[in-house]
């Protein structure tokens, strides 16, 4: 079994989190647009993007 087999299957559960946040924030940020072709491509921008607006506005409301 090869090194990257082993990091797959310890980080398996993490992944399939980070990608079902992935796919709901997509249906987000795509009900949200017009449904416009270029709304639509920034809708799934903002989906792979939205965690750093999270950590930046918890850290803005802590103080830091």
């Amino acid at each position: 079994m090869s090194k990257n087999a082993v990091k797959v299957a310890e980080h398996g559960p993490w992944g399939f989190f980070h990608f079902l946040a992935y796919i709901g924030a997509a249906i987000y940020f795509i009900s949200e647009s017009n449904g416009g072709f270029w709304e639509v491509i920034l809708g799934l921008l903002q989906a792979i993007v939205w965690p750093v607006y999270v950590v930046y506005h918890v850290l803005r409301v802590l103080g830091a």
